[in-house]
């Protein structure tokens, strides 16, 4: 991923809380021909040095396939963007650009053979996205004979990340005035991704 030194993120307890935040990332396989599908992620922080993804797919997605080949494999975890007005700037004569956040997290996949190791990590997908809800729901309450079958539909696998790139691009290149100038532009739109580019602004100007 292109990088410039002043949006690079190196920090991996912040890669990893926005990993985690964002974690419905894309996987992206290059085995004879590009593919990718957009899944759900969880971190193991534990796990390896850089730590280590895990997820499921389609077992009639023809990707998981290519999981067998031991090529590495590229997932993206994108968060909030917004699109950045030069009149926000108290420097003149710039131009529009686009503020987001990526990061880019590379391995090479392992298929999850154990069931009941992917029993697991099905139980802790749901139990991790279930866990923000009033009243969460549980997979143990369906019949095992049906999760057997369910189960037999899907793939699991993990992924050692070896590589791991975090790109912020959050004005950093401006001034302090400017940078400024973005955040409260942003904080008076209505637009979720826009106020979230805000605060996190905010969070690096204060580093």
């Amino acid at each position: 991923m292109y990088t410039p030194a002043s949006f690079e993120e190196k920090r991996k307890e912040v890669l990893h809380e926005f990993m985690r935040n964002y974690s419905f990332a894309v996987l992206i396989t290059s085995d004879g021909m590009p593919l990718a599908s957009h899944l759900p992620f969880l971190l193991d922080p534990q796990r390896a040095p850089l730590g280590t993804l895990r997820s499921h797919l389609a077992r009639a997605n023809s990707q998981w396939l290519a999981l067998k080949s031991g090529s590495e494999a590229l997932v993206i975890f994108q968060g909030p963007h917004a699109y950045i007005s030069p009149s926000w700037y108290q420097t003149k004569m710039r131009v529009p650009t686009w503020n987001y956040v990526a990061i880019h997290a590379y391995g090479r996949p392992k298929i999850i053979e154990d069931r009941t190791a992917f029993r697991t990590l099905l139980k802790e997908t749901v139990d991790t996205y279930e866990s923000g809800f009033p009243t969460p729901w549980n997979m143990e309450i369906l019949p095992e004979t049906l999760v057997d079958k369910l189960q037999d539909q899907i793939v699991g696998f993990e992924i050692e990340i070896t590589r791991l790139e975090g790109k912020f691009k959050l004005n950093q290149n401006r001034t302090v005035a400017d940078q400024r100038g973005v955040i409260d532009a942003l904080n008076n739109t209505t637009d979720p991704p826009g106020l979230e580019i805000a605060k996190l602004m905010a969070r690096h100007l204060a580093f």
